[in-house]
């Protein structure tokens, strides 16, 4: 099994137990007093801590794309500059520009 299987694993196995540990109700404020078990809250703050680390940890594509597109291009135009079979004319590069 991997390291990550582990983990994942032992987290789980964690989370499950203090859950289970706490399931008394406590008076919880929002904007009015309420009865809440401890479950609900722990798994609710745990959820939103996961929601929230999933959508801060992502790599952003767009600005991937952008740089592998840049490079891409720039490869493309040193190749076509270096290389020594270039038939275009000075009014079809002109052109294409």
């Amino acid at each position: 099994m991997s390291a990550k299987t582990i983990f994942i694993i032992a987290v789980s196995v964690l989370l499950t137990v203090i859950l289970m540990k706490n399931t008394d109700e406590v008076n919880f404020w929002i904007f009015g007093e309420f009865l809440v078990s401890k479950l609900a809250i722990l798994g609710v703050m745990f959820g939103l801590g996961l929601f929230t680390g999933f959508l801060i940890g992502r790599p952003r594509k767009r600005l991937l794309n952008r740089e592998y597109n840049d490079r891409v291009q720039n490869s493309f135009r040193d190749e076509q500059e270096d290389s020594e079979t270039n038939y275009l004319s000075d009014e079809d590069r002109e052109y294409i520009s």
